[in-house]
């Protein structure tokens, strides 16, 4: 008599049973796979992956990842997608699919902190030169543009801060060099602009050749999830990222892809949320006397007011991220006692989430500099959150009065 323990296990590994068809649900299943089965032997070498009529690999899409960019695509009115694990993966996707040793790329002297140091970093290591540009004077960009130049990267607005440049025109500098243009969209959002027709109704459209989106951000919404994309309209244009892409080994977990898939139909309900309590919060910050500069795009006398203006409409949308400049007169300790004495907003970085953020940053530091256009001071980002905007004003309020009174 055969023990128990002799049982083949087989079945459990190979089981006939297939679920029934037809199963429908508000949230989309999540495929997770390294292994893709096929059928036969001339399915494996028919089967393309590049323009997603089928799968061969885990790695080069599924049907819970193939789903997240089409509709990354919709939002940002782009026609191709990939994902990467993280905003800045997705950045250096981009440079390392466009540039070659010799090339040289133009970078905004306001840019992401890791976006420079990728390119003080990496490119410049494999023989790739970049230089800083104005964001707020094309013409300036015009001028950088040299013989070398592949690749031009904007960011709306600028990082920590938020000069909001005139995107059109930084484009049309550009388009008339040949030169492509890579936009990172995460401020945006695909909902305060369209990186892709920036002039809506002109014919062909005006924008960006590439969207990169942290999706980090508002499309995650949970502060849980680190995933980026990039998103083109032009067939060669993509493939070349892609081709890239699959040679680097990038990819994302499926239920990181089903976390974003489940935020993105509120999207938009957050970001206005977020938009009105940063603008309820950064008015009553400018009316304080701690306050010197208010940086926030929809606000008059903010670098680059205008250019928002234009581009989103004076009653348009913007993210819920701002920046203050505090008096001089306060000195580091005081400035970092306000952060410390802050108890709902927590100390960090990223924004997006439902938890309010806030950071100070040594801008002078990150620039070699302080800009010229701002004034002297104590620079503090805040992220809002989903919180009751009095509850954080209070917060706000007790903070000032306790570390800088």
């Amino acid at each position: 008599m055969a023990h128990p323990s002799d049982r083949s296990l087989t079945p459990l590994i190979h089981h006939g049973y297939q679920p029934p068809a037809g199963f429908d649900a508000p949230q989309p299943a999540v495929h997770k796979a390294s292994t893709v089965y096929f059928p036969n032997v001339a399915a494996v070498r028919s089967t393309e992956w590049k323009d997603k009529t089928g799968y061969t690999y885990g790695l080069h899409g599924t049907p819970t990842t193939y789903l997240l960019e089409e509709r990354l695509c919709t939002l940002e009115g782009g026609l191709q997608c990939v994902l990467s694990p993280s905003g800045l993966a997705a950045i250096a996707n981009v440079s390392l699919a466009l540039l070659r040793t010799g090339d040289e790329v133009l970078i905004p002297n306001n840019v992401y902190g890791p976006s420079r140091a990728l390119a003080e970093g990496e490119l410049r290591n494999w023989g790739i030169g970049h230089r800083l540009y104005d964001p707020l004077d094309p013409e300036d960009l015009a001028r950088c543009i040299g013989p070398a130049t592949r690749l031009v990267w904007l960011e709306a607005p600028g990082s920590v801060s938020m000069e909001f440049p005139d995107l059109v025109a930084l484009v049309r500098v550009c388009r008339a060099r040949g030169v492509t243009v890579a936009l990172d969209n995460t401020w945006g959002a695909g909902l305060a602009f369209n990186p892709f027709d920036l002039l809506p109704g002109r014919q062909p459209a005006l924008g960006a050749d590439v969207s990169v989106h942290a999706l980090t951000k508002y499309p995650s919404g949970g502060g849980d999830v680190l995933m980026g994309s990039v998103i083109t309209r032009d067939p060669a244009l993509h493939l070349a990222v892609k081709l890239c892409h699959m040679r680097l080994g990038l990819g994302v977990a499926a239920n990181d892809a089903e976390l974003v898939l489940r935020s993105l139909p509120s999207i938009g309900l957050r970001y206005r949320a977020h938009d009105q309590a940063a603008r309820a919060l950064a008015t009553w910050l400018q009316s304080r006397p701690e306050v010197v500069q208010l940086l926030h795009p929809a606000f008059s006398g903010s670098p680059g007011h205008e250019a928002w203006s234009s581009l989103c409409g004076a009653d348009g949308l913007a993210a819920g991220l701002f920046s203050v400049i505090l008096h001089p007169r306060y000195s580091r300790s005081q400035v970092d006692a306000f952060c410390d004495g802050l108890r709902l907003f927590r100390l960090g970085y990223s924004w997006g989430g439902p938890v309010s953020l806030v950071m100070t940053y040594d801008l002078a530091g990150v620039r070699g500099g302080w800009p010229a256009h701002l004034p002297a001071g104590a620079l503090v980002r805040f992220s809002i959150g989903l919180e009751d905007v009095r509850d954080l004003q209070a917060d706000l309020a007790q903070s000032l009065a306790a570390a800088l009174a």
